[in-house]
C-alpha cells in the first residue's frame, strides 16, 4: 500500500533509504501529526533495518517488544527509533545504514 500510494520505490538498497528519508521529511513538513504516522514510521524503520540486515549480514534482535539490528561487529542499532527521530528532524535512516554498514561488505 505504501509503495503504490506514495509511489515510493523500495528495493532494499541503501540508496532507497534516501527516498524514505525524503518521504518522512515531507510528512513532517506538511505538519502531519505523529499519531497519524506512528505505524508508518515503525514500518519504515523496520524496512531500514532489513536493508541493514541484507547489506551488512546483520541480524534482528528482539527483547521486551523492542527490535534492534545486531551487526557482525556486535554493535546494536535501532532503526525504528531512528525513523521516529527522522520524523522529529533529528535523524536519518540513510545515515544510520551508512554508519551500521561502515567497513562491511556491500555485496
Amino acid at each position: 500500500m505504501m509503495r503504490e500510494g506514495a509511489r515510493l520505490r523500495l528495493d532494499y538498497s541503501a540508496q532507497s533509504l534516501w527516498r524514505v528519508d525524503r518521504m518522512i521529511d515531507s510528512l513532517r513538513d506538511e505538519g502531519t501529526p505523529y499519531a497519524a504516522v506512528e505505524t508508518t514510521l515503525r514500518g519504515l524503520g523496520a524496512y531500514a533495518g532489513e536493508v541493514i540486515v541484507r547489506q551488512a549480514g546483520a541480524e534482528w534482535w528482539a527483547s521486551g517488544g523492542d527490535h534492534w539490528i545486531r551487526t557482525p561487529d556486535g554493535r546494536l542499532w535501532d532503526p525504528i527509533d531512528e525513523a521516529r527521530r527522522t520524523f522529529a528532524g533529528d535523524g536519518s535512516l540513510r545515515l544510520l545504514c551508512r554508519d551500521a554498514t561502515h567497513g562491511q561488505s556491500w555485496g
